[in-house]
């Protein structure tokens, strides 16, 4: 890390948001780190557990001194968050500060950053860490959640390079491996391997909520069956929103799975074995091949 930022803003001081805070602190990559959000309650216990050192619940101010902004709030308020942080940052003739997020819809995100951002966004870098846990708010921040994982930022052909360098340097201090894509491919490759998987835990609980034996399936559950619903634990208004945002590659996923469904659905129907055995070669094969 060659470059210590004096002033971080973060918006949105729960899970993600905390951690980025938490790790930069122990790389000593900040000088002095202003929490912004709704609530007073949150970032006073943000303060409380020394993730951010004051805070302010007024975005438009607490981005006035910003060197870098980081936004971690769901996508449903980004045009908001977005225009307030542009109003602070011409007021105070401050509208050369760089602006990262984390949003796992990258499209909506940058169109927004465009419109709303001076010199059409050209500080404003596009990130998105693939980390999280199924539990949220400051309590659950902790230094470590990016170390060896990968972030993706989504930078446009107008976004300054040097705050792309800037972006990029605070992510390898949080232990992150960076890598940069178009927001398109990004949209495309996050919806067949996040948004999707957990739509299937949302759909999956839902559906078993309306059983007769309900308390029995979770009190008798196996290690996959956890495995697979842990997920539906997430944030409720994060995933909405993220759903909402990445519809048409999400839906497009969705149609392929539910094709597929329909195909395992009718192989069992028929009792074909023969079927099931070569879908379930195929995709220990497939798996076995990109995991170990």
């Amino acid at each position: 890390m060659t470059t210590v930022i004096n002033n971080l803003c973060i918006i949105g001081t729960g899970l993600i948001g905390g951690s980025f805070s938490l790790a930069l602190q122990r790389a000593a990559a900040c000088k002095k780190i202003i929490g912004a959000g709704r609530s007073e309650k949150t970032l006073q216990q943000a303060r409380q557990l020394k993730i951010i050192d004051d805070y302010n619940t007024d975005i438009s101010a607490a981005v006035k001194d910003a060197d870098v902004i980081f936004v971690s709030v769901p996508l449903g308020a980004m045009r908001t968050v977005f225009e307030k942080i542009a109003t602070g940052l011409k007021q105070a003739g401050n509208e050369q500060a760089i602006i990262t997020d984390a949003g796992s819809s990258k499209q909506q995100v940058q169109l927004l950053a465009q419109t709303i951002f001076a010199q059409a966004g050209k500080y404003f870098v596009a990130g998105h860490p693939i980390a999280g846990t199924e539990n949220s708010g400051p309590a659950a921040a902790f230094a470590d959640l990016y170390k060896n994982r990968r972030v993706i930022l989504t930078p446009v052909k107008n976004t300054d390079k040097e705050a792309i360098r800037q972006v990029t340097e605070l992510w390898q201090v949080t232990g992150a491996e960076v890598e940069t894509m178009s927001a398109e491919h990004h949209d495309k490759v996050l919806a067949a391997t996040s948004h999707l998987p957990h739509l299937i835990a949302f759909g999956l609980v839902h559906c078993l909520e309306n059983l007769d034996d309900i308390e029995d399936i979770f009190r008798f559950a196996a290690g996959g069956f956890r495995d697979v619903t842990r997920i539906a634990s997430s944030d409720p208004t994060m995933w909405r929103d993220i759903c909402l945002n990445n519809r048409q590659p999400i839906l497009a996923m969705m149609k392929s799975y539910k094709d597929e469904m329909e195909m395992l659905y009718n192989a069992l129907q028929s009792a074909d074995g023969e079927k099931l055995m070569e879908v379930f070669e195929h995709a220990k094969q497939t798996r076995d091949k990109f995991t170990h």
